[in-house]
């Protein structure tokens, strides 16, 4: 035990040092994931990486450091720092119970699959693959584990809210400026505490969300984000109804959905959070119902309906190495890729 967890806190240290070096290369506030007290945040890192569910939200942290590595336009820099991100993997990967290391496989299932799917891009489209998936039929660990494979950027809601977040700081700090520069000369003498741009903070406020609730404001800004990174990059995206998004906007992309037996989930999830039965399965059910009602309630579809995606996966039949192989598969079979 005292071993693993020294082993968890140099790995720890390594994704400080890691996170702090892309920062410096990359030059720009997003490039920095962890951005308070260095023996804190390593201490914090250690606890993720100890704490088995805690380590799930370490994945998405390492994921943004290296989207934002893969951005870094000196080619040394970029080797440099992806081989350090790929050796923290491997190191990650030898910790008992990491992410992906509880897998959803049933061996008799898997003996009796076989693949045969195709798929066209162009070859000036880039390669996006939207995930949907239950919850404990390891869809996260089989998109994190693809996107390290294909050497392409991962995300998931975690990542999206960090980077939604950043930007708007960098946006409401360039406001602020200029709300100071524009609003400097209201000065009221009879009442000098008086701060004459309030409303229109407020007003700025409701004019970013355009009056809609927070959590419609965050759909749409998101969709926003999805559809410009389908510009300019190749990427994994788990859920967001990233599916239907690009679809709307005729963007190609490979939507899969990722599932597996109810019975099947629940014993992953007790293993994976340590958790009985009862509560292992009060989980699923919830999170279940949770992941389609978003999806049905933006989307207009039906969450897991076979037709619309292009490819539904058992991953119980196949567990995460070979999901992630059949859709390596998929992929190598595109003709212009």
């Amino acid at each position: 035990m005292e071993n693993n967890n020294q082993n968890c806190s140099e790995i720890a240290t390594r994704i400080y040092d890691l996170d702090t070096e892309v920062y410096r290369c990359v030059g720009s506030s997003l490039g920095r994931t962890f951005t308070g007290d260095r023996d804190a945040c390593i201490e914090d890192i250690t606890r993720m990486l100890i704490t088995n569910p805690r380590v799930y939200e370490c994945r998405s942290q390492i994921a943004l450091i290296g989207n934002m590595a893969r951005t870094i336009k000196n080619k040394d820099d970029r080797r440099r720092l992806m081989t350090e991100y790929n050796e923290i993997l491997n190191m990650i990967a030898e910790i008992p119970e990491s992410f992906g290391s509880v897998d959803i496989l049933n061996e008799n299932m898997a003996a009796l699959n076989t693949s045969n799917l195709r798929q066209k891009f162009s070859k000036d489209d880039h390669l996006i693959i939207c995930i949907g998936r239950t919850h404990g039929s390891a869809g996260s660990d089989i998109g994190f584990a693809l996107a390290d494979k294909l050497k392409i950027s991962y995300y998931d809601a975690e990542i999206f809210q960090q980077v939604l977040e950043r930007m708007d700081m960098e946006q409401e700090n360039i406001e602020d400026s200029n709300d100071y520069h524009n609003h400097a000369h209201e000065f009221d003498s009879k009442n000098p505490n008086k701060k004459p741009h309030g409303l229109v903070k407020f007003f700025k406020n409701f004019s970013k969300y355009h009056g809609l609730p927070v959590q419609d404001a965050i759909f749409f800004n998101q969709s926003d984000l999805i559809c410009d990174m389908a510009k300019n990059e190749d990427f994994i995206v788990m859920g967001r109804c990233a599916d239907v998004i690009l679809t709307n906007k005729r963007i190609p992309h490979i939507s899969i959905f990722i599932t597996a037996s109810f019975e099947q989930r629940v014993r992953r999830m007790m293993n994976v959070y340590h958790l009985d039965y009862k509560h292992a399965a009060r989980m699923l059910r919830k999170l279940d119902h949770q992941h389609g009602h978003y999806y049905n309630f933006y989307t207009g579809r039906k969450w897991g309906n076979a037709v619309n995606y292009d490819l539904c996966i058992n991953s119980a039949s196949y567990g995460i190495d070979e999901s992630v192989e059949l859709i390596e598969r998929m992929i190598n079979q595109y003709p212009n890729r």
